[in-house]
């Protein structure tokens, strides 16, 4: 007796979900170990991060005094001219002259409002690269499952039509069998035959799509994926908590890196406009000097010692309306950066809403989709055993299977769709981090 079709179609898809031959499966966890490794994006950025620290410290740096030493050492000739009584010009013999100096400065701003202005703002420059590395340390975990999810839902499509190609394997040799005996016509081989060349052609594209996906994935973990964990069957996703919209977009409004960034922006822009006022106001420094000074020439030799301290001010007066442009300037950019926040609240907002419906569209449509595999699979059952007794002809058998492939690869896709959503809602919510993975994690079978 032949094996039941459907015994055939699952052990099929079973075993084209071990597309690779390793012994351990990595599952989403070390997929993203591996990506924090290497990823050349997070990379770069975990460098420009570094690069911000810098800011506070050279912004400090105008604050605090400033020590310069210099000196010179000079060789030369000296005559010296003399007019006598009579008019004539009497030069003495040449004497070599050897000068030594140096001298070291102190200086120690009193009043520099620019200089304050601009070390405010490297501790907003700081903030900002803060923020933009949490964003990025968001992206790579979307990025990551993403493209994890991306290579299984390759290799569940390609499973499905490996599995689908099995069975219109046997049916079109059904079909040959009952047309070689008469009990069927020459048109269920050719249907059977057309549905066996689409399912061919079928499965080289998701041979060529899984081998994109996981290029993809190499991508990002900087070596070729191992075989990976797939989904388990049968999982339960999670509905987001809150269950309302409202609590998820007004974290976004406020805490989403998009949001935080834009706000420092407003604030530096801010501080620019006083740091360039500040060209109009009047500038103080402390200043101490210590000097020294030698010459010798002729067997003489004499010295001076300058030391001063005391106040430098200075007032600008005019400056041809330079800094009154610049001004202006500030102002008008101030504004760019109010709209540029209100943008970034608003695309987060929608960021956060549409995250939201596909994490509750996608459980209503996973939740229907299930439903409507185990409907297929009794169809399936229902036109084969029609088509043995003669009740249904090869074409209702073959249009069973089809729909009952096409709902397998459309329930794991709403499956990994509805986990990247809810992954993008607490990314748009500013709340994603790496402990997230976890749960996730543990829908996979390890």
């Amino acid at each position: 007796m032949r094996k039941p079709l459907i015994a055939v179609l699952m052990t099929s898809a079973f075993v084209s979900m071990t597309y690779s031959l390793q012994a351990q499966a990595a599952d989403l966890i070390q997929v993203y170990q591996q990506a924090l490794a290497n990823d050349a994006q997070y990379a770069s950025a975990r460098a420009a991060l570094s690069a911000g620290m810098e800011r506070v410290p050279q912004g400090l740096a105008g604050l605090l005094p400033q020590i310069s030493a210099s000196g010179s050492n000079t060789r030369g000739n000296q005559e010296q001219i003399v007019q006598n009584n009579g008019g004539n010009k009497i030069t003495s013999p040449s004497v070599n002259v050897r000068t030594n100096a140096y001298n070291l400065t102190l200086a120690q701003p009193l009043f520099r409002w620019d200089r304050w202005e601009t070390y405010q703002q490297s501790k907003l420059a700081q903030a900002i690269a803060e923020a933009q590395f949490a964003q990025v340390q968001q992206d790579l975990i979307t990025r990551v499952a993403q493209a994890y999810f991306d290579v299984l839902s390759a290799q569940d499509n390609l499973g499905a039509t490996q599995a689908q190609k099995v069975a219109t394997t046997e049916q079109l040799a059904s079909a040959k069998r009952n047309f070689e005996v008469g009990t069927q016509t020459i048109t269920d081989t050719h249907e059977a035959q057309a549905a066996y060349d689409l399912v061919v052609a079928q499965e080289f594209a998701a041979i060529n799509d899984l081998a994109n996906k996981r290029s993809a994935l190499q991508t990002i973990i900087g070596e070729a994926p191992t075989t990976l964990a797939p989904m388990r069957t049968g999982v339960v996703i999670s509905a987001p908590e809150p269950a309302a919209v409202e609590p998820w977009v007004s974290s976004a409004e406020e805490q989403n890196y998009g949001v935080v960034t834009a706000q420092f922006n407003v604030e530096s822009a801010k501080r620019d406009i006083g740091r360039n006022r500040a060209g109009h106001y009047p500038t103080v420094d402390l200043i101490a000097n210590a000097g020294h000074t030698y010459s010798s020439g002729g067997g003489n030799g004499n010295g001076n010692n300058n030391n001063a301290i005391g106040v430098q001010w200075s007032i600008p007066i005019f400056s041809g309306f330079a800094v009154t442009s610049k001004v202006r300037e500030s102002i008008a950019l101030e504004n760019k950066a109010r709209n540029d926040l209100e943008t970034a609240r608003r695309t987060a907002s929608q960021g956060a809403r549409q995250a939201f419906l596909g994490v509750n569209s996608g459980l209503a449509q996973v939740k229907a989709l299930e439903a409507a595999e185990v409907s297929s699979k009794s169809a399936l059952e229902s036109n084969q055993l029609g088509y043995q007794v003669g009740v249904r002809i090869n074409i209702d058998v073959l249009n069973a299977q089809k729909q009952l492939f096409s709902t397998q690869k459309d329930l794991s896709k709403a499956r990994y769709d509805t986990i990247m959503n809810g992954l993008r809602l607490k990314a748009a919510a500013g709340t994603l981090k790496e402990t997230d993975l976890m749960p996730v994690n543990a829908l996979l079978d390890k």
